[in-house]
């Protein structure tokens, strides 16, 4: 993309995600992640049904009459995206690639964020740490963001989410609420999850293509395999070659919900041609009804 379509593709993700943000997302994503505790904000005069555990009995004496401590939530959160850019990301047969609908979803998440004063910060991972940019707040921070993720081309095509979720630990001390976006097609990384899902608040957004799940009755066709090159042909006329491959996807999507469920952590599932808003939305409601 040139400079002046980059600059009109981050200006539509903020439009876009801007929107979402107040008229759909309003309130839910601040009711879903909660912040670090309470404080002291002020004392005033004691009312019928105020907590009597509050009562601040100092200034009651005082001033012979009963005051009340008023808190309020400690509200400032750090946000992280771990962005899948390995070459399966690229993939996509129907409305958008992998990579788009994770760049429009982490620019909703992002100014979400930044909308409730929360802090937000990228980590770009293939089978190594493409690039991290610090959390920070502010609506600058957001469009840095959204034009890295339009822009950014990884060194390197294979997947490693181990890598990522140790960085991760590693370089953010601090609890955060962590979206790892990828289509998980890796294997091993359920010790480093379980370490990640003890210390952040991690949830997993599997993105992936029809194809990616069902082959087309389309004859022989020549496939090329993403991230490590390797092509191969496949009668597509061949019912159980189709059936293989549907239940290979299945294998792969059951083993990320059997990570993820033993590491306590959520996992969303968002297909390409789908709408990803009402999985967002049901999923922070959701939240809130458990918490």
């Amino acid at each position: 993309m040139t400079a002046q379509e980059i600059l009109k593709k981050v200006r539509e993700l903020e439009i876009k995600s801007k929107r979402l943000t107040r008229h759909i997302f309003t309130g839910e994503y601040h009711s879903a992640f909660k912040g670090r505790g309470m404080s002291f904000r002020e004392v005033r005069e004691y009312y019928a049904g105020d907590d009597v555990r509050f009562i601040d009995w100092n200034v009651s004496a005082r001033f012979n009459h009963p005051f009340s401590k008023l808190f309020e939530e400690e509200r400032e959160l750090t946000v992280m995206l771990l962005v899948d850019v390995s070459g399966s990301s690229l993939f996509g047969t129907v409305k958008a690639r992998k990579k788009d609908l994770i760049t429009e979803i982490c620019a909703v998440l992002a100014f979400s964020a930044v909308n409730n004063n929360d802090k937000v910060g990228l980590i770009f991972f293939s089978d190594r740490i493409e690039r991290y940019i610090p959390p920070k707040k502010g609506r600058d921070q957001v469009l840095h963001l959204v034009r890295d993720l339009l822009v950014t081309e990884p060194a390197h095509r294979k997947t490693n989410i181990s890598q990522a979720l140790r960085f991760l630990n590693n370089t953010l001390r601090q609890k955060t609420i962590s979206f790892l976006l990828s289509d998980f097609l890796d294997e091993k990384y359920d010790e480093a999850l379980r370490v990640a899902g003890k210390k952040h608040d991690l949830i997993g957004i599997q993105v992936y293509d029809k194809m990616d799940m069902e082959l087309p009755e389309a004859g022989l066709i020549e496939v090329e395999d993403a991230e490590t090159g390797k092509i191969e042909w496949v009668d597509t006329h061949d019912y159980l070659q189709r059936s293989y491959y549907q239940q290979s996807f299945f294998k792969m999507t059951e083993l990320s919900k059997a990570i993820f469920l033993k590491s306590g952590s959520d996992l969303l599932h968002m297909r390409t041609d789908e709408d990803y808003v009402k999985v967002l939305q049901k999923f922070f409601v959701g939240r809130n009804r458990t918490r």
